[in-house]
């Protein structure tokens, strides 16, 4: 519930955090978004920005547009008003590919990894915008090819070991338990080196165990890699706990930002949460 107060369940968590954190200047602002689907309205005139190195955390109650505020960020859907700068630069439109490769990865509320292959070769995946060499010299597994994907293994490896999941590194996905599986969804998301992660509901369905390893390999990935986070979650402790500033959306309208205190004692917020008594 929003008007608790943070959630102690998660205090082995928060204390991985060194706190030594500094946050930087704006590196993704979304300006005036809107976003329909035929007569629907799934975004109204958002705006709000995201600093370097912070966690911020989208909120709302279902249907509120969360996942299509990520979608917009990520270029999968494309808004009919509105102008996302990212670095400085000034785009009407973000194409996936582009945000790709300009530092931007994405999990999935609905688990979307490859469920036949190993946890190593689905983070491998992670690494296919960072390989050059070209299908045939990948094919041939020659010269150039084969230097350049020990490489890509050595990182791979280095995920495993950091998201602590060595044992199971040759296990095909579709064996593990559910926990294991967003944690291995979160290593192919890491493998791609982002500047900025766009978490969907990572703990979504998972126990109060899971919970605590995934807030503090998230609090992790933000202190030592210095990776921005943006994620929508649903467990007001975690948000509260976790976040630098939240963002709350209502049937598609921003109708909260600021710091995790001030978006708990905003009314509208409540309003939007506990309902408005008769």
């Amino acid at each position: 519930m929003l008007m608790n107060e943070p959630d102690n369940r998660f205090e082995a968590a928060l204390a991985n955090d060194s706190g030594g954190r500094k946050i930087g200047p704006v590196i993704l602002d979304m300006q005036n978004i809107s976003l329909s689907f035929g007569g629907v309205r799934a975004l109204t005139d958002i705006s709000f920005n995201v600093k370097q190195h912070e966690i911020r955390a989208i909120i709302g109650p279902n249907g509120a547009g969360k996942s299509s505020m990520l979608n917009v960020i990520n270029g999968v859907y494309r808004p009919q008003q509105g102008e996302i700068i990212y670095r400085g630069q000034h785009r009407k439109n973000m194409d996936c590919y582009a945000a790709a490769k300009s530092g931007i990865a994405r999990t999935f509320q609905n688990i979307a990894l490859f469920k036949g292959m190993t946890v190593l070769d689905n983070i491998m995946t992670g690494r296919n915008l960072k390989m050059k060499s070209n299908f045939l010299m990948q094919a041939l597994y020659w010269g150039p090819a084969r230097r350049e994907e020990i490489e890509h293994r050595v990182k791979a490896e280095e995920i495993i070991d950091f998201l602590e999941i060595q044992a199971i590194r040759k296990t095909p996905v579709g064996r593990l338990p559910y926990g294991l599986q967003k944690r291995v969804e979160l290593g192919r998301a890491l493998a791609a080196e982002p500047e900025i992660l766009l978490l969907d509901e990572p703990m979504a369905g998972m126990n109060v165990e899971e919970k605590q390893d995934m807030c503090r390999f998230i609090l992790d990935v933000n202190d030592q890699f210095g990776t921005t986070i943006v994620l929508i979650e649903h467990d007001m402790g975690v948000v509260m706990d976790i976040s630098d500033r939240v963002v709350v959306l209502d049937y598609g309208k921003k109708i909260g930002d600021g710091t995790p205190d001030e978006v708990r004692t905003n009314q509208d917020v409540i309003n939007a949460y506990l309902g408005v008594a008769e």
